[in-house]
């Protein structure tokens, strides 16, 4: 695993061009006022000419547009800079009361005043989220059932209708296409490190989701339709997830020194590690596990790549390619056929395979990482419980990634029983387990039974049949 070491990016040469450098190429300035009236509105049609479109079928030229749109977005991020806190309230904040996310977004514009590069892309993770989840109730305006996957909700002809067909291929420039800069994907897979997100990127999306407000709103006023915002998901049964003990401030010490040392930790990543301990310290739970989700997939893909000899697969993130995501990293077999040797690497001492499978991919169990993705928890109430079991198993990878001569690490009397608790670990929402959950239950409801009160004899006789 010294490939760890030697990584410098996990984004394929022709993405890391599109994402880090061609939207520089312009270096002409652009004035704000182009595309912001008087009165604080966006000027969509200043910004749509930006669109370049293929003149084969006429569908969107991603490439030329995102050079058109660069020095636009810089544009946008120098004027929100410029911006106090209070300006950018009153100008801005009531256009974005639609996500139902108002708070979140005023944050992203605290972070693009500072540029710390993990507090950029864990801005944009979050904003594209609830993003995502506003622009689905916008579609059941008009839709039944929304799309599972934004590059679907953006396509879709009822987003077209509120928004306009131009208006959403903007969004689709910077979002939800894999031929675009693909801004959400790229970070919630973990191929993005954070000093390859451009800040102005972030800038420009938080004045797009102002911009479709406005556009929602003249709708809305028109149709007279009003918004209803779907309800959050609640995890419930938060007792069916509790496999590790609670973290203490050393058990988190302890987890600082290890991401610094394990060979499961890639070095261009060692920020988004930081920071998603430093988040649970300061209980923002729902930060923590949104940074470090990816961070594990990143870890598992060097780890996948490595044991089936496939190192193409860690560098990607094209269109023209599968990425190598968890539901694949954890499959019996590769798309060739062959058998896939991670999740025995796995097996031992650590059941990550089954873990991974109930808190991400089984149906029946909370699937966090969809759940985050896609805007359908309150990140404000996200439970610390759910947050413990995430960083407790990232330890364990930690340890068992990390060389023997760490022999002192793993028997730590703070770390041991993290282990342990691991070596254990056996599935709770896989179909067999909830079956097996709910015969144990029937049982025990059949030996109440004897308990009920019965029928004296000469009630039972006054009924008839």
């Amino acid at each position: 695993m010294a490939l760890a070491d030697s990584v410098t990016t996990c984004l394929s040469p022709p993405v890391h061009y599109m994402i880090c450098k061609l939207g520089f190429e312009k270096k002409d300035t652009y004035d704000v006022n182009n595309i912001l009236s008087e009165n604080g509105e966006v000027c969509w049609q200043a910004i749509t000419e930006h669109v370049c479109y293929l003149e084969s079928d006429q569908s969107v030229d991603f490439t030329e547009s995102i050079r058109s749109l660069g020095p636009v977005c810089e544009s946008v991020n120098l004027h929100f800079k410029s911006l106090s806190k209070e300006q950018f309230v009153i100008q801005y904040a009531l256009w974005f009361h639609w996500t139902n996310c108002t708070e979140l977004f005023l944050e992203v514009f605290d972070v693009l005043q500072y540029i710390q590069t993990t507090e950029v892309a864990l801005g944009l993770m979050k904003l594209t989220s609830c993003l995502e989840r506003a622009l689905g109730d916008v579609y059941l305006l008009i839709g039944k059932d929304c799309p599972f996957l934004l590059r679907d909700l953006l396509a879709s002809e009822q987003l077209a209708v509120v928004f306009g067909q131009a208006v959403m291929n903007v969004l689709r420039v910077f979002i939800g296409s894999p031929y675009g800069l693909n801004l959400r994907n790229v970070l919630w897979h973990g191929f993005a490190s954070p000093q390859e997100i451009p800040a102005k990127y972030c800038a420009m999306l938080l004045f797009l989701t102002a911009g479709l407000g406005q556009l929602l709103q003249t709708y809305l006023l028109q149709t007279k339709c009003i918004l209803v915002h779907r309800p959050y998901v609640i995890f419930v049964s938060l007792d069916e997830l509790d496999v590790f003990p609670d973290l203490n401030h050393e058990t988190l010490s302890m987890a600082e020194e290890l991401v610094k040392l394990s060979s499961f930790v890639l070095k261009t990543m060692l920020p988004f590690w930081m920071s998603a301990l430093a988040a649970f310290k300061q209980s923002r739970y729902a930060d923590c596990v949104i940074l470090l989700l990816p961070q594990l997939e990143v870890g598992l893909r060097l780890l996948f790549t490595t044991t089936n000899k496939c190192p193409n697969r860690l560098l990607t993130a094209e269109p023209s390619a599968l990425y190598t995501t968890f539901d694949e990293m954890l499959a019996k077999c590769l798309d060739n056929e062959e058998v896939n040797q991670l999740p025995a690497v796995l097996e031992e001492p650590t059941m990550a395979s089954e873990f991974l499978w109930d808190f991400l991919n089984h149906q029946e169990g909370p699937r966090i990482r969809d759940r985050l993705s896609h805007g359908e928890i309150n990140l404000e109430a996200f439970p610390r419980e759910v947050a413990n079991q995430i960083v407790a198993f990232a330890i364990t990878l930690l340890c068992r990634f990390s060389d023997e001569d760490m022999f002192a690490f793993k028997e730590h009397m703070v770390v041991k029983p993290l282990m342990n608790c691991a070596s254990c670990y056996h599935s709770r929402f896989h179909p067999i387990s909830r079956l097996k959950k709910q015969v144990l239950e029937c049982m025990k409801s059949i030996h109440l039974w004897p308990e009920l009160p019965t029928v004296p004899e000469e009630h039972v006789q006054t009924f008839k049949g």
